[in-house]
Order: structure tokens, then sequence, then C-alpha cells
């Protein structure tokens, strides 16, 4: 008989007593809970975040509620998400050492994870409204994401190993669910939970009509359903990751599944273009050298990527995928291959980029960068470039050269009057 408690949501004023047994707790916080100090956080849609403190140091307290907490209990939500995350996490932190908090204690039962507090990070998202830039910023994303998505394929991992953990991620069932209704369905259709800022209807109405459009998204979603190539973050944008003025951590991988490899990569990159597409409504004098450095990063985060899924493909090509038997072995120079995986890699990033900037204005979720924008008649007109942009990069996924032609494409729609 399994006599561990049953699951009850923490509170502030329950978590000392609840968790007085921890034993890590009482090594990083002190072992009297009553000297704890306990601060609920959590502004995202899903979770409860505590910081607890004491005399010997700080940690989070991560737990998942058994609801969609930006709906309410209306719209219930498995909590085995801990448990994916909790392994997300795990597996980040060996392919890409100190890119994610340590994890010090993980409870399945209670749907809790006790981790590493970082400060004094704040999130990135708020960093980007308020004009703030990060040295290495570009180096550190652009080297996480080929890391995971390098180490997370067959390209890296034993085959067994990879199909292992494809079988163990396939259990996390409702959490990529939410991902291919809000960002590849429910933009493109009247979803009962979408929203948009009024002005923005004639634009939302072409983009519904187009169905050359929407048979690209669903070919991308296809990709996403049926292609395991590597471990995905599944939710990497500038809310999940953690700066101060010179280093970076990302957070929350909860989403967490096997997917294209261009999808973590896509998805962050459409955060900047959306942090840069909102700028003229949060910056004064320095709009356009905030908005240059902001296109930089992208460009200098792609081509680090690039550099660094290259050194691994000679250094680290120890998986079934393009064995050094059938090219190296023989004399022979694999770049042709690298060459084709990075193409088709790309396509898939520009397509998620592009989705990704219809869903954050159309659907359910969307992000500060425009939502704090308290005039909706500037909001609008800025989000219709985004939208704009983002139904041109879907249209040209295949074809644009590199990154740099995707800051050029926004310099471009940066300048159009769409409303």
């Amino acid at each position: 008989m399994d006599a561990r408690p049953a699951y009850e949501a923490l509170t502030v004023e329950t978590l000392p007593d609840r968790l007085v047994t921890i034993s890590v707790l009482a090594d990083r916080v002190g072992p009297d809970p009553s000297a704890w100090t306990v601060e609920e956080v959590g502004d995202g849609n899903l979770n409860l975040v505590f910081i607890v403190g004491g005399d010997r140091g700080t940690v989070i307290v991560k737990q998942a509620l058994p609801y969609v907490r930006l709906v309410g209990d209306s719209w219930p939500l498995p909590l085995y998400r801990a448990f994916f995350e909790y392994h997300a996490l795990t597996r980040q932190a060996a392919r890409d050492p100190g890119a994610v908090p340590e994890v010090y204690h993980f409870d399945e039962t209670q749907a809790l994870i006790v981790m590493e507090y970082l400060s004094p990070h704040v999130i990135l998202r708020r960093k980007l409204i308020a004009g703030e830039r990060v040295a290495g910023l570009a180096e550190f994303l652009g080297r996480y994401c080929a890391r995971t998505s390098f180490r997370g394929s067959e390209l890296s991992m034993a085959s067994r190993d990879k199909k292992r953990d494809v079988a163990l991620f396939a259990g996390n069932v409702e959490i990529p669910a939410i991902t291919e209704a809000l960002v590849f369905t429910d933009p493109y259709r009247d979803a009962d939970m979408n929203s948009h800022t009024d002005g923005l209807e004639p634009l939302v109405a072409q983009l519904r009509a187009d169905i050359e459009l929407k048979v690209k998204v669903q070919q991308a979603l296809q990709r996403f359903v049926s292609n395991t190539e590597t471990m995905l973050h599944g939710d990497l944008h500038s809310g999940s990751i953690m700066s101060t003025d010179r280093e970076s951590r990302v957070i929350d991988p909860e989403f967490v599944q096997y997917g294209p490899m261009g999808f973590d990569v896509g998805m962050l990159c459409a955060n900047f273009l959306m942090a840069y597409f909102s700028q003229p409504a949060h910056r004064g004098e320095d709009l356009d050298e905030y908005q240059c450095w902001v296109l930089e990063v992208i460009s200098e985060l792609c081509s680090v990527f690039d550099k660094e899924f290259r050194s691994l493909w000679r250094s680290e090509r120890t998986g079934i995928l393009y064995p050094t038997v059938l090219f190296e072995d023989q004399g022979q120079d694999s770049t042709p291959a690298c060459d084709a995986v990075l193409a088709g890699l790309w396509r898939d990033a520009w397509m998620v980029c592009g989705i990704e900037m219809h869903r954050r204005c159309l659907s359910l979720a969307h992000n500060a960068d425009f939502e704090d924008i308290a005039d909706t008649t500037v909001r609008a007109r800025l989000e219709a470039r985004n939208l704009m942009m983002g139904a041109e990069l879907l249209r040209r996924a295949g074809t644009l050269e590199d990154a740099g032609a995707v800051c050029a494409m926004a310099r471009e729609f940066n300048g159009k009057d769409i409303l």
C-alpha cells in the first residue's frame, strides 16, 4: 500500500510544514522551517512557483497544478508534466552543462521540483521590453540550441537510447496537444479562446482565407507530430530564459517532446522578431540602435548554431545517421550531408518562426512585448507588421539564404504601414 500523501497544491502558508522533511531544503535553506521566507512568484500560464529563502540560501520550488492556471480548473491538465520537466532538465544539463538550473529534488507524487534559485537573473522578455542588453546572449542561445538538437538526436545518441527516450517522452500527451492546437491550428480558425487586438480583423480574415498558407502550416504540424529527430524544449521563448547583464539560463521545459530539430531555434527567433517589432512602442531616441541590436542577436544566434552544429558533426557524429563508415572512413567528405541536414533544419525553423509570430497575436497566451502596449491602435499597427512577416516567412522558408535574409525581411516590414 502506498503511504505517500496524496497530491495537494502548496500555499505560502503550508509549504514550510509540508516540505520540512526534504533534506535538501534544510541543507540549502536552513533547518528551521519557521525561519523560512516563502514568496509565490509564478506569473506563467501553468504552475505555482515559490522562492524559499533562509539563513543558508534560497531555492525555487515549482509545483504543477492540475489545470491550466491561465484559464482555471475548467481546463484540466495532468500533473505528470512535472515528471517530464524533471527528465528534460537532467538531459539538457548533460547535453549543455550549465545552461539550465540545477535540480536538487523531485517529488513525482506532489509534482514538484526543487531547483537552483537564479539571482539576479530576470526573465529575458522583461529585459527586452525595458531595452536592456545581455552580453553573450546570442552565443549562449546558439550553442544551447545546437548542442541540445544534435546531442538529443541519432546523429549522436545510440539508437537504442534514443528510442527509449522517445518512448518515455511520448507519454507527455496533453502538453504537446496544447502546442498542436494553440500554435498550429487555432490562429487560423475562429477558436473559442482566441483573441486579437481590435483593428486586426482584415488581416485575420486574410490569413484564414489563405489556403496555400494553411497547407504550409499543416505540413509543419505534420512534421511536428510525426518527426522525432531530437528532444525539444518545446516552448523556447524569451519568457523561458532568465538573464543578468552577462549570463543566461534556460528554464521551464515542461513542453518537452521529441520533434523536428529546427523547432526550438525557430520559436526562439520568432520571439526576438516580436521583440523587434514591438520596440517602437517601448523605446525613445535609442529605438534604431536597440532594434539593430535585437536583429544582431538573431543573426549571431543562427551563425553560432550553424558553427556549433558543424563542429559537433565533425567530433560527435557517433549515431546511426550519416555514419563515418559511409563518408570519412572511405576518404570522403561528409560536408554535403551536413549541408543537407541543416537546410532541412532551417526550413523547418523559419516555418515554425512564422507560425509562432501568428499565434502570439491571434491565439491564447499572447506575449507581453505587444500586450504591454496600452494604446491598441499602436499595438495593432505593430502586430500587423509581425503578422504579415510571419506569412512571408511561411511562404519563403525553403528559399531563405540565411538569418541575414530574415533580418533584412524584418527591416523591410518594420518600415511598412500595413494598417
